[in-house]
């Protein structure tokens, strides 16, 4: 089965560069705001579009993004409100991909096979479950295939080549490479790390690698989209949504905007990339 995450990569290849892949909390400030964000998201330059499902306790996100999980969890956000949110995206764009990204604890109390035909029936492409590894994937993984989901994985700076067949086995759509070890928007990645680390990865599959953790301006995306599939952009714009916010956490008439201007400075900067690279 040919995902829409699938269609894109090879639309991507085609054209010779590198995807920018934007993840937004979901329901961050409050669910209408975030649906208008998701929705300009793909005319400002997202090629792929990541919403984290809120939960109360991220252990693998840094302040900004715990912060964001917060704030969406007190405007009322729940799954069931992620996969409704989803669904009014999908009513007017049926191109751009959507993986749901998270914790295990929110889809297990939901239900996995009624949470897997609920994303599917909403329009979400893929998942990222950064808690569940390679020797759980009968929890979650397998299913979500057999259900025409991709499974992305994380691999890591400390993912061996012993360690990296285990990591990718059942991994589909593409390969998120985690380019810094700690927790999101912790530090900035080297760009020549992570073509070399690219590399390795693509020794062993023939996925696309996405890029992320650290990325924030044009320079480094593009710095990074020389040598990657796709570059990840996440605390950055989690960060430009906040600092449009009122005092009391709310939206403002400026909030949309500031998420979008930065959008589209990162795809320029991701779709200069290759450009100059074939110069």
């Amino acid at each position: 089965m040919t995902t829409r995450i699938d269609k894109r990569f090879s639309e991507l290849n085609k054209q010779g560069r590198a995807g920018l892949v934007t993840f937004l909390m979901a329901g961050d400030p409050d669910h209408e705001t975030s649906l208008a964000i998701a929705k300009a998201l793909p005319k400002a330059g997202a090629d792929v579009i990541e919403l984290g499902m809120p939960f109360t306790d991220p252990m693998a996100d840094g302040p900004a993004i715990q912060a964001a999980g917060l704030r969406a969890l007190k405007a009322g956000a729940t799954l069931k409100k992620t996969l409704a949110l989803v669904r009014d995206f999908r009513k007017g764009e049926s191109d751009t991909p959507i993986v749901l990204m998270g914790y295990y604890n929110p889809i297990y109390t939901y239900g996995v096979d009624k949470f897997l035909v609920d994303a599917k029936a909403a329009g979400v492409d893929g998942l990222i479950v950064v808690d569940l590894p390679p020797e759980e994937d009968e929890e979650l993984c397998l299913p979500a295939l057999k259900a025409g989901l991709n499974f992305i994985r994380l691999a890591t700076p400390t993912t061996d080549d012993k360690r990296l067949p285990a990591v990718l086995m059942n991994t589909s759509g593409f390969v998120y490479y985690v380019s810094i070890t700690g927790i999101t928007g912790a530090a900035t990645p080297q760009a020549d790390k992570v073509s070399s680390a690219v590399a390795r990865i693509k020794r062993h599959t023939k996925l696309p690698v996405a890029v992320g953790f650290g990325v924030r301006t044009a320079e480094q995306a593009r710095g990074i989209a020389a040598g990657a599939d796709a570059v990840v952009v996440g605390s950055a714009l989690v960060d430009a949504l906040r600092s449009s916010l009122d005092k009391d956490n709310k939206a403002t008439a400026g909030t949309v905007k500031a998420v979008t201007d930065l959008v589209a400075s990162l795809a320029e900067g991701v779709r200069l990339a290759r450009r100059v690279a074939a110069e």
